[in-house]
C-alpha cells in the first residue's frame, strides 16, 4: 500500500524529527528595541497573579526580521517588567507575527500571546523606521536615525512570562487549569547600534498599548541577534484570577468569556 500522509509515524520517524529539531543552526534576526518607563499603576494593572511588577515600570516593544531560510518572517512583541518567585523577566501582552508558522508553534507550545499582524522594519542610511500593525492602524511605531555603535553585549540568558490553557469546549472558561510557563532564552548579540527617537502609541481597540504610555524614554537599540529558548512549567494558576485578563489575548473577547447556553455544565476553571 501507498504511504498515507495522514497515517501515524514510525518511531524512527519521529526520532529523526526530534533529532533534527534539536540541531537548529543559528537564525539571526535584525531589529528594533525601545524600551520606556510607563506609569507603576498602569504596569501593574496588566500583571496576571502570580506576578508582579518589578521595581521599574519599563515597557518593551520588540520589533524584528528574522533569516529564516526561503520563510522570512517578521516577529514582534509588546511586553512589560515582571517578576514571579525571585526571577525578573518580561511579560508579553502582545506577540505580532507575520505568518501561522510562528503563531501556531508558539501558542500551543509555549502559551505565548502571538496573533498575526504586520511588521516593519526599515532602514536607508541612518534612517529607521520599525513598526507593529494589525487591522490596519500601526499600533506601534518607533522612529529615529542610528547615532553610533554600541558595544556588543555578552552572552545573555533572559526570562520570558507566559500563561499556557486552553478554552473551554462549551465556551466558558478553560478546560483544565493554566499553567504559568518560565521561558528562558540564551541571546547572543553581534551587532548593536544606538538610535536616537521616538515612540508614537497608536490607539487600537484590538491591541491597546497606547494605555502604556512613554513617560521616560530609557533607549532605542538596533541590532542582530541570535536566541534560542526552552520553557518549563513552573505551576498552575488559578483559573478564576486569570480569566479577567485573557482578552489580552483575543480580539474578540467573548471567544473566552461567553458562559454556556442555559442549563449547561461549566467545565472545570470556568470561573468568572
Amino acid at each position: 500500500m501507498a504511504r498515507i500522509r495522514y497515517g501515524a509515524r514510525t518511531e524512527a520517524e519521529i526520532a529523526a524529527a526530534r533529532a533534527g529539531a534539536s540541531r537548529l543552526p543559528d537564525i539571526w534576526s535584525t531589529g528594533v528595541v525601545a524600551v520606556w518607563e510607563s506609569d507603576p499603576d498602569v504596569v501593574a494593572a496588566v500583571l496576571p497573579p502570580p506576578l508582579k511588577p518589578t521595581a521599574r515600570p519599563l515597557v518593551r516593544a520588540n520589533i524584528s526580521t528574522v533569516d529564516l531560510p526561503g520563510y522570512p518572517l517578521g516577529a514582534g512583541s509588546v511586553a512589560v517588567a515582571a517578576e514571579h518567585d525571585g526571577v525578573e523577566g518580561w511579560y508579553p501582552l502582545v506577540m505580532p507575527m507575520t505568518h501561522e508558522r510562528a503563531l501556531i508553534g508558539g501558542r500551543e507550545v509555549f502559551g505565548e500571546p502571538k496573533k498575526l499582524g504586520e511588521v516593519t522594519v526599515e532602514r536607508q542610511g541612518p534612517v529607521v523606521r520599525a513598526a507593529l500593525a494589525r487591522h490596519g492602524i500601526a499600533f506601534v511605531e518607533v522612529r529615529g536615525a542610528v547615532s553610533g555603535p554600541l558595544p556588543v553585549p555578552e552572552p545573555a540568558r533572559k526570562t520570558d512570562f507566559y500563561f499556557k490553557f486552553l478554552p473551554a469546549v462549551d465556551g466558558s472558561g478553560f478546560e483544565d487549569d493554566p499553567v504559568l510557563v518560565h521561558c528562558v532564552r540564551n541571546e547572543k548579540v553581534r551587532k548593536l547600534e544606538r538610535v536616537t527617537g521616538d515612540v508614537v502609541l497608536r490607539e487600537s481597540m484590538y491591541d491597546p498599548v497606547a494605555d502604556l504610555p512613554v513617560r521616560t524614554l530609557v533607549e532605542i537599540t538596533l541590532g542582530e541577534k541570535t536566541t534560542d529558548q526552552k520553557g518549563r512549567v513552573v505551576e498552575r494558576v488559578s483559573a478564576g484570577a486569570l480569566l479577567p485578563y485573557i482578552h489580552q489575548r483575543y480580539d474578540d473577547a467573548r471567544q473566552i468569556l461567553d458562559g454556556p447556553p442555559e442549563g449547561g455544565v461549566r467545565r472545570k476553571g470556568g470561573a468568572r
